[in-house]
């Protein structure tokens, strides 16, 4: 199964780099799709002609595959799907919401389409509009999240749907390949792993809190608003909190939360910036260059392949 989405997308391993807002860079993108997997340029903090410039660099330092991720509630959504046909990135995948209207174009563009769903209703939704496989994200991932977890979610989506599913949502390691493979899925996709890739340019101090990170360390604010985010508690976590517990309009959730990635990624704020991060952080214990971190992926997933059929 696994050779199935890397003979769909091109690439040596079955492993796609989450798309992390103010993150996931040129840098971080070609390193990730040099080294086998494949890099995606997150575009929430974009125009179009920034993410068309995030495009050239990506394209001066890989001849590999690589995807762009288009947040669909962006305002510039429109721009940069326009962009991506014009520049014939070969893989979109997409977020907070359905590509279909943008199907049509990506097609005729040669673009491989790959939506982000979060239950077994929008990943069906997805492959009815076109898609050519299916990230089903479980809310054990950092950032924004759904409601169910990723081991219930895969087999019930790879149930449902007759085109490729990846696993997304607490997978660091090989183990969880491994899992994911027995759950049906075609692939993985990996997002607090590669916070700490050398070549992933966010803050030391966020890099530094992510390896510190305990198992219990993440928490869901924006639960009343119905666009949960997980993040490490801080300072700020905290303050979303009570805005939760008093049911809070989202206005002022936005009052509160603008600006706050940024602080995390770019200013290195622990205290008051939005350290979006999964549940799987206590996995993550060291910084690696992207290809370390493939490399010792796939080694630990075909090596716990071999003793499993001793079982």
């Amino acid at each position: 199964m696994y050779a199935d989405i890397c003979k769909l997308l091109n690439i040596k391993y079955p492993i796609i780099q989450g798309a992390m807002a103010w993150i996931s860079d040129s840098s971080l993108v070609a390193a990730v799709s040099n080294a086998g997997g494949l890099g995606v340029l997150a575009t929430g903090h974009l125009n179009g002609e920034g993410c068309r410039e995030e495009i050239k660099k990506i394209r001066k330092i890989t001849d590999k595959p690589f995807a762009v991720n288009i947040m669909l509630l962006s305002q510039f959504a429109d721009e940069i799907a326009q962009v991506v046909c014009e520049e014939k990135v070969p893989v979109v995948t997409t977020g907070a919401g359905s590509p279909g209207k943008y199907i049509k174009e990506f097609k005729e563009a040669g673009i491989i389409v790959v939506p982000v769903a979060p239950s077994v209703a929008i990943a069906k939704r997805m492959e009815k509009d076109g898609a050519d496989a299916v990230i089903a994200e479980g809310c054990e991932s950092g950032g924004h999240v759904g409601k169910i977890t990723t081991m219930a979610l895969v087999p019930q989506v790879v149930d449902a749907l007759n085109i490729p599913v990846i696993a997304a949502g607490g997978i660091a390691d090989g183990r969880g390949m491994a899992a994911a493979k027995m759950l049906g899925a075609s692939g993985v996709q990996l997002g607090t792993r590669f916070l700490v890739a050398k070549e992933c340019t966010v803050h030391q101090n966020y890099k530094d809190r992510i390896i510190k990170a305990k198992d219990i360390d993440t928490t869901t604010t924006g639960q009343s608003t119905g666009h949960p985010v997980r993040v490490i508690r801080n300072r700020l976590a905290r303050e979303l909190e009570i805005l939760d517990k008093k049911n809070a309009s989202p206005e002022e959730f936005d009052v509160l939360g603008r600006g706050a990635l940024r602080r995390a990624v770019v200013d290195g704020d622990m205290d008051n910036g939005s350290v979006m991060s999964g549940q799987i952080a206590g996995l993550v214990t060291k910084e690696q260059t992207a290809k370390e971190i493939l490399d010792e992926l796939y080694s630990e997933y075909t090596e716990i392949l071999k003793n499993a059929q001793r079982l």
